[in-house]
């Protein structure tokens, strides 16, 4: 018989890992560049030398988020370096990784923000945020599923962008008339 689903915490060390003690900021003057990606709260700030985690992982803006109704989640793989500006956590055996990014992506961060202009979500909050998950088998459906909408939609956007180029062409064929036809 399937179980149902489970609710726990970011903060539940059964279910997650929270590899915050890797994190390691690097000023811009001080960035040696190379292949790996630098990540900051808001996407890859830099490509650089050396890494501080090397598997597969989810990025939650610590502090720095462009949007707090859009909370600034990201997925990374392999080796990457991680300032001191996001928290960076996985799922362990029962919770999918992948998973987790996507069921991040719905939770609102507001009511564990701290700080006036510029939000900040502490790890003291940060542990304390629910999540459900059902089992491993359903988990890597849903993550399927999502891939291929997201690639479907990936597919879309460039499809999209490319007849947009090509109307701008045809409308600027059609009204481009050799200076020798216009009369006056």
């Amino acid at each position: 018989m399937s179980e149902g689903v489970k609710w726990t915490v970011l903060g539940d060390d059964d279910y997650l890992e929270i590899a915050n003690n890797g994190r390691k900021p690097v000023k811009a003057s001080l960035r040696i560049a190379g292949d790996i990606p630098y990540y900051g709260a808001n996407n890859v700030q830099d490509y650089v030398e050396g890494f501080t985690h090397d598997g597969e992982f989810v990025l939650i803006a610590e502090d720095g988020t462009k949007s707090v109704d859009n909370y600034s989640i990201q997925y990374a793989v392999g080796k990457f370096w991680a300032n001191n500006h996001v928290h960076v956590i996985r799922g362990k055996s029962e919770l999918n990784t992948k998973y987790l990014f996507y069921y991040l992506q719905t939770v609102s961060f507001i009511p564990f923000l701290s700080g006036g202009g510029r939000a900040k979500l502490t790890k003291g909050k940060l542990v304390e945020i629910p999540i459900a998950f059902p089992p491993i088998e359903t988990q890597n459906t849903i993550v399927s599923i999502l891939d291929s909408f997201e690639e479907l939609s990936t597919e879309l956007s460039t499809e999209l962008l490319n007849r947009g180029k090509q109307n701008e062409y045809y409308r600027d064929l059609l009204l481009t008339f050799p200076e020798e036809s216009i009369e006056v």
